[in-house]
């Protein structure tokens, strides 16, 4: 596969062939770190920190199949780690920053939804549904089960459905207004 080869070189060294593979995931992993945080700014602290930490331990990658995997078990560790951090900070003044990647997680009322959700949950709907990860790799990435991951996706939607639902009935309320 010429990914595969694109992540040799990058092992060897090849900073251009690093910065392709980080341009093939950016997507993906914008959207996993937007279900973990809000703010924009969160983000693109959060990606820095994994991109960084991805470019010095790409050696250590056994599998070079296996990048994307292993880049977003980097960025959930990242993003875990923030948010231990953040825990202990409180914040005086939020910056609304306008988003500035759209695609098809932009809906507001599904994004609105999906951020209402709890995190356990909501990290694995991003990955399920926005980034067309299989169960059995959502639970490797996430270190649980894969009954787990199947229960929570199942609350997931549940819950998605339940907001969504609420949502519309809000909606037409306010029309027939």
């Amino acid at each position: 596969m010429e990914n595969e080869k694109t992540v040799k070189l990058a092992q060897k060294g090849s900073k251009d062939a690093f910065v392709r593979l980080i341009k093939e995931n950016e997507k993906s992993m914008y959207r996993v770190a937007k279900s973990f945080f809000k703010r924009e700014v969160d983000c693109a602290d959060v990606l820095q920190e994994t991109i960084l930490k991805a470019f010095n331990s790409i050696n250590s990658l056994n599998e070079p199949r296996y990048f994307k995997t292993w880049l977003i078990r980097i960025l959930i560790n990242e993003c875990n780690k923030m948010m231990r951090t953040k825990s202990k900070i409180v914040l005086f003044n939020e910056v609304v920053v306008q988003e500035t990647m759209k695609d098809s997680y932009d809906s507001i009322e599904i994004h609105d939804a999906i951020h209402s959700l709890e995190e356990d949950i909501r990290t694995i709907i991003v990955l399920y549904y926005f980034e067309d990860q299989p169960i059995k790799d959502i639970a490797e990435l996430l270190e649980i089960p894969e009954g787990t991951v199947k229960s929570r996706l199942n609350r997931a939607r549940s819950k998605l459905l339940k907001l969504l639902q609420n949502e519309n009935e809000r909606s037409i309320r306010n029309e027939e207004q």
